[in-house]
């Protein structure tokens, strides 16, 4: 049996949006800026899928512009942000868990001699509201807090987030890094306050390359991508429409059922944490009860993740052993030392993720395995 569980890296792309994909690469492969029918079939499909997005955001389809990913929505939500109010101030508030995609802007930030400050954590990785209203300032730019915590699934409270900057800095933009929150916790822009938030289509069983940003229409923003105008000015370049058009049916196949994809989720980390807590020496970071419903953060005591990554994958299991934007690297989790791990504990932790095609027989299958290499590979670490 073959089981993958490191969704948060990337998911299984949907079928019907290989099908859509194909249809287009040898079919409707028009540039939308074209006037001729191919160039119209072309951006029917964009349409199609800017009408999706927004339904399921409860936004305007004027909102919505496709972008190629969460690495590219999140720098253009920065830097667009802070370029556009540059008379404003150059004080701007993140957390200090957030995506290497927000952090190392946020650095580049700095060197342009940018304010940063940065929220701290609890054991559970959540942050506190009374820090961020104390740190709030009239000359506070930008705001950028992640909905989801990419490796221990952390919740944050970015609706009341929202109220006090729209309270305390009227001037600041308030961004939510929502690439492992779409689609699988409540997400409502206009609602919950929030003035930007990206999203990345191949953590929901759409294609790499694919991803949108939602940018309030009140809100300022500096286009990063300069050329010939498209999405209104916000992203230049033709449009990768095969793409566009694949993350469109796997908006609609994520939201046809959203209860019921997120109980299935849920089901599954419950099965999984219920199996593993039995085994000694294996804890859970985050908040298994509140969190996100698909990410679970393990630590196996004396069982470095590496070693536990590969044992596994030789079952036909497949866990993270982290970010898989920095998993290559040998720097410890900020994540996890922002929680308060130690330092054996930061070296033996893996993140099990899960997506709609997961099945609770794959969960069992890969609890049995750990429950038979986890005691083996303690014993091994402790000679």
């Amino acid at each position: 049996m073959e089981a993958y569980l490191d969704n948060s890296a990337t998911t299984q792309c949907s079928p019907a949006a290989v099908k859509v994909m194909e249809q287009v690469l040898l079919n409707d492969y028009g540039n939308p800026s074209s006037l001729h029918n191919k160039g119209m079939e072309a951006e029917n499909y964009m349409k199609a899928t800017r009408k999706s997005i927004a339904k399921s955001l409860k936004v305007s389809e004027k909102s919505i512009y496709f972008i190629s990913g969460g690495t590219e929505g999140n720098n253009l939500a920065i830097a667009g942000s802070v370029a556009a109010n540059a008379r404003v101030g150059k004080h701007v508030i993140t957390t200090a868990i957030e995506h290497p995609s927000v952090g190392n802007p946020m650095k580049h930030l700095e060197e342009l001699g940018y304010e940063v400050s940065y929220l701290g954590v609890d054991a559970k990785g959540y942050i506190s509201l009374e820090e961020l209203e104390s740190l709030l300032r009239e000359d506070t730019v930008l705001v950028s807090i992640m909905q989801v915590n990419n490796e221990i699934g952390t919740i944050q409270p970015v609706a009341e987030a929202a109220k006090l900057v729209h309270a305390k800095a009227p001037k600041a933009v308030f961004h939510v890094d929502a690439i492992q929150s779409y689609g699988k916790v409540e997400l409502f822009p206009e609602k919950m306050g929030i003035d930007i938030i990206t999203v990345s289509g191949h953590k929901i069983h759409a294609p790499k390359g694919s991803g949108f940003i939602y940018i309030n229409p009140k809100v300022k923003v500096t286009p990063q991508i300069l050329g010939g105008g498209q999405e209104d000015g916000f992203r230049s370049g033709t449009q990768n429409v095969p793409a566009i058009a694949a993350l469109g049916v796997a908006v609609d196949e994520m939201f046809a059922d959203f209860e019921g994809h997120r109980a299935h989720l849920f089901a599954l980390k419950q099965r999984m944490v219920e199996g593993l807590g039995t085994i000694s020496g294996v804890s859970f970071n985050g908040d298994t009860t509140n969190g996100a419903p698909h990410i679970l953060s393990v630590t196996a005591k004396d069982v470095r993740s590496e070693v536990l990554l590969h044992a596994l994958e030789d079952k036909g299991i497949y866990v993270s052993a982290g970010s898989a934007c920095s998993s290559n690297k040998p720097s410890p989790s900020k994540t996890l030392q922002a929680i308060g791990l130690d330092r054996a504990s930061l070296e033996a932790t893996v993140r099990i993720s899960f997506s709609i095609y997961n099945t609770m027989e794959q969960v069992d299958y890969a609890v049995d395995v750990m429950r038979g290499l986890i005691p083996k590979l303690q014993k091994y670490m402790r000679r």
